[in-house]
């Protein structure tokens, strides 16, 4: 795995955009509105130019929404409560995709609303904005939390099918939550305390406030100063704070001195 939290976000946008399941939903989408033909557009378009059309400005609209939502998350994932945070999200996105669909309509159809007609106009858009993402968003945490044969902790369904080996351990860089398995490493973003919850399958102790470990994975464990440090299987080497010393001595991870 490389590069920095820019990238990752990047790849994440990427990753979510080309789904499957989003560009069917960006199609059935355009489609429905083509129809519905709103701001008039079966007066100012014929069929098939009105579908592009809204072809363009859904996928448009639906590309700038999404990187407002991941952008979002990686500044302020740990800034604000799980509410606020979704308000955020949910009023930036939509501010974002009325602005964009604004400047679209005025450069396609030469349309620039304004005064009372663009109130009206943008109290539109900013609704069809708000009913794209979540038409798109459901179908596809539908798809995410759909039940599957579990044959591990469910925080490995974050990881790529090549790196989905045996939990090792997981550490916090900035606001993503790199998870080490038997088979390599990748970052999520996501808080630790989250990702610790998903690990309910693998029995695991957090021994430092960024650092959690399977004891499984535990091959050596020495006493440095107040604290220790840990040995993976693999060679990694992993802190244990202070605080944290009684809870691996009662995993028998560390005798008793």
């Amino acid at each position: 795995m490389s590069g920095g939290p820019l990238q990752l976000a990047l790849r994440e946008w990427r990753d979510r955009f080309r789904h499957p399941t989003t560009l069917i939903c960006l199609a059935g989408t355009s489609v429905i509105l083509a129809i519905i033909a709103p701001f008039d557009g079966d007066v100012l378009l014929r069929p098939l130019p009105r579908l592009a059309y809204w072809m363009m400005v859904v996928t448009t609209t639906y590309a700038a929404g999404l990187w407002v939502n991941i952008y979002i998350l990686h500044h302020w994932a740990d800034r604000l409560s799980r509410q606020w945070r979704l308000a955020v999200i949910g009023l930036a996105t939509a501010t974002c995709v009325s602005v964009l669909v604004w400047v679209l309509n005025g450069m396609w159809l030469g349309f620039w609303p304004a005064g009372t007609a663009l109130a009206v106009y943008l109290a539109q858009v900013f609704v069809i904005a708000l009913i794209v993402a979540i038409l798109i968003e459901a179908v596809l945490q539908r798809i995410t939390t759909a039940p599957a044969p579990r044959v591990g902790p469910s925080i490995l369904d974050r990881l790529p099918l090549d790196k989905r080996g045996t939990l090792l351990a997981m550490s916090v860089e900035d606001h993503y939550v790199r998870v080490t398995t038997t088979k390599g490493q990748e970052m999520i973003l996501m808080r630790l305390s989250d990702a610790i919850r998903e690990t309910a399958a693998t029995p695991g102790l957090q021994v430092h406030r960024s650092h959690w470990v399977a004891t499984a994975a535990v091959a050596a464990a020495d006493r440095k100063g107040d604290g220790a440090v840990l040995t993976l299987a693999d060679g990694t080497q992993i802190p244990v704070s202070r605080r944290y010393i009684p809870a691996i001595k009662e995993a028998g991870l560390l005798p008793a001195r």
